[in-house]
């Protein structure tokens, strides 16, 4: 490991925007299951999480854009996450926190109906077959999902893999599940939303190495 991400990962414990869970699978998680409104931000605005966040990019532009929601990325990989927790602390986010924790164990850490709007940006695709579970809209994770949010609440969905686009979309045509919105090419959409125009660093990559943002909304 270089030095650099041993820094970071002894710099993220001295950040209190982060929330590092140190027994991953078994721990009790009732200090903040059920409880985030109350002891973690102190107030009642609805959560918007973003999963598989790295840097935090998409997150710390939508907290800027909607500063009375709550906003929570969560990553297993503890030196993407200083850089995010970083500038939020030093731009004053306090409207934005990180949870260092593996996704496949999300309903650990939130109540059923905790969370109002869930946004998923540019995960891995895994395109093997034989790793369909691990992707984020597979069915393992859309029931998940369902746990957390309450019928209507969206989930957004930004990806830059066709495959995974496709894969998305017929799964969620078995699932019982509302299409909202869906293009296979975000910036050749009319009137584009400003939240949409946020760009991430591997979102400018895929855009000028010429490929076409795909976008999907949904709620249960």
């Amino acid at each position: 490991m270089s030095k650099n991400k041993l820094l970071r990962y002894s710099k993220i414990t001295e950040l209190a925007n982060v929330i590092e869970l140190s027994n991953f699978k078994i721990g009790d998680y009732s200090e903040v299951r059920g409880n985030w409104n109350r002891d973690v931000f102190g107030n009642n605005n609805p959560i918007t999480l973003e999963l598989a966040c790295g840097k935090g990019d998409y997150l710390l532009a939508l907290a800027q854009i909607y500063p009375q929601r709550n906003f929570i990325g969560i990553d297993i990989k503890g030196d993407r996450l200083w850089k995010g927790a970083q500038f939020a602390h030093d731009h004053h986010l306090n409207n934005v926190r990180f949870l260092r924790a593996f996704i496949d164990h999300i309903e650990n850490y939130f109540a059923s109906g905790e969370v109002s709007e869930i946004w998923i940006t540019f995960p891995d695709p895994y395109p093997s077959t034989t790793k369909e579970k691990k992707r984020l809209t597979s069915p393992y994770f859309l029931e998940k999902y369902r746990m957390l949010v309450k019928p209507g609440d969206p989930i957004h969905i930004k990806t830059d893999s066709l495959g995974l686009f496709n894969y998305t979309r017929e799964t969620l045509l078995s699932e019982e599940v509302q299409m909202l919105e869906h293009t296979n090419d975000v910036y050749k959409t009319e009137n584009i939303n400003d939240i949409l125009n946020i760009k991430t660093y591997y979102e400018r990559k895929h855009l000028a190495a010429g490929k076409a943002i795909k976008y999907l909304k949904f709620c249960f």
